[in-house]
């Protein structure tokens, strides 16, 4: 294998390793049940310290 193919294939899978990456975090983000973690990781700036 020279460089050449070496070039393409690790373009072509690192396409697809950033995809599924990509997929992964929206999937995380959007999972069902995270809106109360959510609210709450929003408003942490605004809490008064104690």
């Amino acid at each position: 294998m020279d460089y050449e193919n070496m070039r393409v294939a690790a373009n072509s899978w690192g396409l697809v390793y950033l995809f599924i990456l990509f997929v992964g975090v929206l999937a995380f983000t959007f999972r069902p049940g995270t809106k109360k973690q959510a609210e709450h990781t929003a408003r942490i700036l605004f809490e008064e310290d104690e």
